[in-house]
């Protein structure tokens, strides 16, 4: 990472989503261009692309606001998913026994900057 670069990011916490499922949209715009992953989010059909669009548009709005970038120039150079809490909960089940439910957590991290040769 060239030391020049501004590099912005947005953070969502406690997405109440698996991360498996998460990084599998976030495989599919890492190092695009801002307008190019609006427009592969946008027609994706996972629940998954919510947060991350709302993310996305997040951090080109950090971008804009904080750093003085232009949307038009931006790249995503950094995006993942990390594990958080797992919400554990409970399924009554015959004769007394109660199965554990969990319920995955995720914090997704987006970092945008700017490139002159976007794609």
């Amino acid at each position: 990472m060239a030391t020049d670069t501004t590099e912005v990011k947005a953070i969502a916490r406690f997405i109440r989503m698996s991360p498996y499922k998460v990084r599998r949209v976030l495989d599919q715009i890492r190092g695009l261009s801002y307008r190019e992953a609006l427009i592969i989010l946008e027609f994706m059909p996972y629940r998954a692309t919510e947060p991350v669009l709302t993310l996305l548009r997040s951090a080109a709005a950090n971008a804009e606001h904080n750093a003085g970038l232009d949307r038009a120039e931006l790249v995503i150079t950094q995006a993942y998913a990390d594990q958080g809490p797992v919400l554990k909960r409970f399924q009554p089940r015959a004769q007394g026994r109660a199965y554990q439910i969990r319920k995955p957590t995720c914090h997704i991290t987006l970092a945008v900057a700017a490139n002159a040769g976007a794609k």
